[in-house]
């Protein structure tokens, strides 16, 4: 700003030179020429790397959705499958607002969510989001976990294996629907990978907390903080899955519009009706209660061991101001001895010094002030250092 202001005042400047100085205006008008088309440019490539960016995290650029489908069967189809919105809309009775979740999605999201539609059963967890219905179901791809990854093949091989729901190895077939049966899948992954994560963030709080008993240092306490910090975040995510599933538990209708399989052959069911998917409700409900409860135990000890180490390092900074308030009181006392002999070191006639006994009266003087002072001092602090619950030391503030 400041150089365009003094541009467009050198600029007025030239316009009153004679014509010999016009070389000189015109190199500095191509000067300021240039550097506009360099700005102009240089904003120009940043909304281009910003559209890329969102193109790249959102995929606006071509109106789909990478997403990967598996039949009724539970053979995998196409991986990252590009399906447009408005495909997914129309055929399968979805809400614009419903892809709200899957457009903006990011790796760290929080909040959980279970839709139930007409005939499909929308659900995010962590970083799964899909969509379930009477004979399918679509894995929507999130940003930022690979498809490569050991824990996503791990939750493929169970979901497809659930899906067929055959027998294997003495293993029945499950009775419950194929809707329930992928909903379960989808909870069992989401919990194992729940609690491995809680076991790191148990591993790496404990060692650190046993670490502080034996010593207090700034690293420990620093690498206290972030853990506690990270710690929070987990806790806020499995109580905010856990009130989904709370929540999901308290309404009868969306539970009974759950069972996609018996809509899809005219069989509707009463809305106390219900039992399957509040048994496994239930089931995973306890599993994340558990999860909550053991982390908030952790962070109350987290926060137990920081008011314990605070009150230590409070006890530690008295000790020091008493320190400093002893030494106070002994530079006092000595100050007053010192004054007297200063008196009596003035080149002034006293009398004292004539006679044999001056030489120890002012000695004794000295010391015996000396001493009355700093023993009064040591009292008067020594009742400040005492404490009580009840009243009885207020003549001593």
């Amino acid at each position: 700003m400041r150089l365009g202001n003094a541009l467009l005042h050198v600029s007025g400047c030239l316009r009153r030179l004679p014509r010999a100085s016009s070389p000189f205006r015109r190199s500095l008008v191509r000067f300021q020429s240039s550097s506009s088309s360099s700005s102009s440019s240089t904003a120009v490539l940043l909304q281009k790397n910003l559209a890329q960016r969102n193109n790249s995290l959102f995929n606006y650029g071509n109106d789909t959705l990478r997403c990967t489908i598996l039949d009724s069967q539970g053979n995998v189809g196409i991986p990252s499958l590009e399906v447009k919105r408005e495909d997914l809309i129309s055929m399968h009775g979805l809400l614009p607002r419903d892809l709200r979740k899957i457009e903006k999605s990011r790796k760290k999201d929080l909040v959980p969510i279970l839709l139930v539609r007409e005939n499909s059963i929308f659900i995010s967890l962590l970083t799964i989001r899909a969509l379930v219905k009477s004979d399918q179901v679509i894995l929507f791809d999130s940003v930022g976990l690979s498809l490569e990854s050991s824990a996503h093949r791990t939750f493929l091989n169970d979901l497809t294996m659930r899906l067929r729901n055959q027998d294997v190895n003495g293993i029945y077939k499950d009775p419950l629907p194929y809707e329930f049966r992928a909903l379960e899948s989808i909870f069992v992954s989401a919990l194992s990978n729940m609690s491995a994560e809680m076991k790191v963030h148990l591993t790496l709080t404990r060692g650190i907390l046993q670490d502080l008993e034996y010593s207090i240092t700034r690293d420990k306490l620093r690498f206290l903080l972030i853990q506690n910090k990270r710690l929070s975040q987990f806790h806020k995510k499995a109580s905010l899955m856990g009130e989904m599933i709370d929540d999901l538990l308290d309404q009868d209708d969306v539970l009974s519009d759950m069972y996609l399989s018996s809509k899809q052959v005219g069989k509707y069911r009463d809305e106390k009706d219900h039992t399957e998917i509040e048994m496994l409700l239930e089931t995973y409900y306890a599993h994340v209660d558990e999860v909550v409860q053991t982390v908030g135990n952790t962070i109350s000890d987290v926060r137990t061991t920081e008011e314990i180490i605070n009150i230590i390092l409070d006890a530690n900074r008295n000790q020091l101001m008493l320190l400093g308030l002893r030494f106070s009181i002994g530079l006092l006392s000595m100050g007053c001895a010192l004054y007297v002999a200063s008196l009596y070191g003035m080149n002034v006639e006293n009398y004292i010094e004539e006679t044999d006994y001056g030489f120890f009266v002012v000695t004794a003087v000295g010391v015996i002030s000396m001493g009355l002072i700093f023993g009064y001092s040591v009292r008067q602090l020594h009742k400040l250092q005492k404490m009580t619950l009840t009243g009885s030391s207020k003549h001593h503030v």
